[in-house]
């Protein structure tokens, strides 16, 4: 089952298309990264799917609901984060907590207590007096405290320190270890983002450029390098940052599918030396993201 879908959703500002028909479907149970760069779509489309945007056109159904019809039964079921939150700054962290609990009939006040003693929020000072580390390890107990079955985090390490970082990253992953809530999280923190995530879907200019499981992603992707290729060899399909320097060259393999692969680059560069390493979620980022940028010039030129 999937908590949420999307069809060909887009939105637009104007003349700007900030989300351009997007087809997505975030597994249930899931630690699901909405990655991009600043300006990709992200908290636009977690905007929408929020409804605190409408779509253009396009669907997009969370908890099985259209997004523009979400209301009490669903907003009770979902925890949301964002950068940019709203926050009741006058009152307490304690007076914050009371406010919140009675809204949700699922609040768990072990699981508050828990993490007002992991995140080490000081219960009598106001929220206007908080770090914005802390005030950001608020609203995530907020929103961890009556277990929604989806949590959403926009872009919810921005502006944080590495040790706040940890902490968050740890409350989360602790939490939905008990299985029984999806995370989407949509960020260009790729570090943190990679110690949560089992899936990826990495947005560029509004486009989904591709989802699936963070495994599958990792496994696929080489950075290989050929000592004494032969003068003519050209790089293969799928091949990015394809490089010659001398008798070194450089690329990076896409589809990479283990011996089958290496088998092809034997035949494709005769007796060269060989060697092929597996990337992190940020170096494929990277790379995508240089590629994407390389094909918008050339369909621009």
């Amino acid at each position: 089952m999937n908590i949420i879908e999307t069809q060909q959703l887009t939105r637009r500002f104007g003349r700007t298309e900030a989300v351009q028909g997007l087809t997505l479907a975030v597994p249930e149970g899931s630690v699901f990264a909405l990655l991009g760069s600043n300006g990709a779509g992200k908290s636009t489309t977690i905007k929408v799917l929020m409804n605190l945007l409408t779509p253009t056109s396009g669907v997009a159904r969370v908890l099985g609901v259209d997004s523009r019809k979400l209301g009490e039964r669903e907003l009770a079921q979902i925890g949301y984060v964002s950068e940019n939150q709203e926050m009741p700054r006058w009152m307490t962290v304690r007076q914050f907590l009371d406010y919140c609990r009675p809204f949700y009939p699922t609040w768990d006040r072990e699981l508050e207590k828990a993490l007002l003693a992991q995140f080490a929020l000081p219960e009598e000072r106001k929220l206007k007096h908080l770090s914005r580390g802390m005030l950001m390890k608020a609203a995530l107990l907020s929103s961890l405290a009556y277990r929604p079955k989806l949590l959403v985090l926009d872009e919810p390490f921005s502006g944080l320190d590495p040790l706040v970082r940890d902490e968050f990253v740890r409350g989360v992953l602790e939490v939905s270890a008990l299985g029984e809530w999806t995370v989407l999280v949509s960020s260009h923190d790729i570090e943190e983002v990679e110690r949560l995530a089992d899936h990826v879907a990495v947005l560029e200019a509004g486009r989904l450029r591709l989802s699936e499981p963070t495994e599958a992603l990792q496994a696929r992707f080489r950075r290989v390098e050929v000592t004494g290729a032969p003068d003519g060899a050209e790089p293969g399909r799928g091949w990015l940052e394809w490089e010659r320097a001398g008798a070194l060259t450089r690329f990076i393999e896409t589809n990479y599918t283990g011996e089958s692969t290496e088998d092809g680059w034997r035949l494709r560069f005769g007796g060269a030396s060989l060697v092929a390493q597996p990337m992190t979620l940020r170096e494929i980022f990277v790379a995508l993201a240089k590629s994407g940028r390389a094909q918008a010039k050339e369909v621009s030129a």
